[in-house]
């Protein structure tokens, strides 16, 4: 009786061990990017290209999983080399000083609903956030699985020291106080 019982402990430990996997993004089909208002009238694109993520501990619907994601500041990039520069220098990122931007957290979910919770440090703030998350599913490939999400968060960049700003002649502010932060992300599971 007690093989038995070692037995199926071993055979149920195997099997949470194996529906638990990680996963590194595929930055081919993956994008960060924000947006902000400019002048009160119009909106103004940017993303980061350099960046990094990590997702461990997925199990089959990734709730719970544990998520760790950097972005470079220096790849800051709106097609605007002189507003570029801008968003690097002091006034902004200050890229010398603050190169990162991290989120450590999970993916939790509530009912059918997905979240990112965690720390999300810019510049030298950090805050606990909720980012709302779309889960797209897994596939097969056929050269391994991939899983699919879009994250859609809004942030006030002075709660993070981004505080810069002049006042428009009509009234209001030439950049906005809100970054609408859009995700793509593609993931791959590892293989081993």
């Amino acid at each position: 009786m007690r093989i038995k019982f070692t037995l199926l402990t071993l055979l149920v430990s195997f099997g949470i061990l194996k529906a638990q996997s990680d996963w590194s993004i595929d930055k081919n089909h993956t994008n960060i990017k924000f947006t902000v208002t400019h002048m009160m009238v119009s909106e103004v694109d940017g993303e980061f290209t350099d960046f990094a993520a990590s997702v461990r501990n997925a199990g089959e619907d990734f709730s719970g999983a544990d998520v760790e994601f950097t972005a470079k500041t220096t790849s800051v990039d709106t097609n605007n080399e002189g507003r570029d520069k801008d968003l690097r220098s002091d006034n902004f990122f200050d890229v010398e000083k603050y190169p990162d931007i991290t989120f450590k957290g999970k993916i939790t979910k509530e009912g059918e609903k997905y979240f990112l919770v965690g720390d999300f440090t810019m510049k030298d703030v950090t805050k606990q956030v909720k980012f709302d998350v779309r889960y797209n599913g897994k596939i097969d490939s056929g050269r391994g699985m991939k899983a699919g999400f879009k994250v859609i968060a809004s942030i006030n960049r002075f709660d993070y020291n981004l505080k810069w700003n002049r006042a428009v002649e009509a009234g209001g502010l030439v950049v906005g106080e809100e970054v609408i932060i859009t995700c793509n992300i593609e993931l791959n599971e590892a293989r081993g």
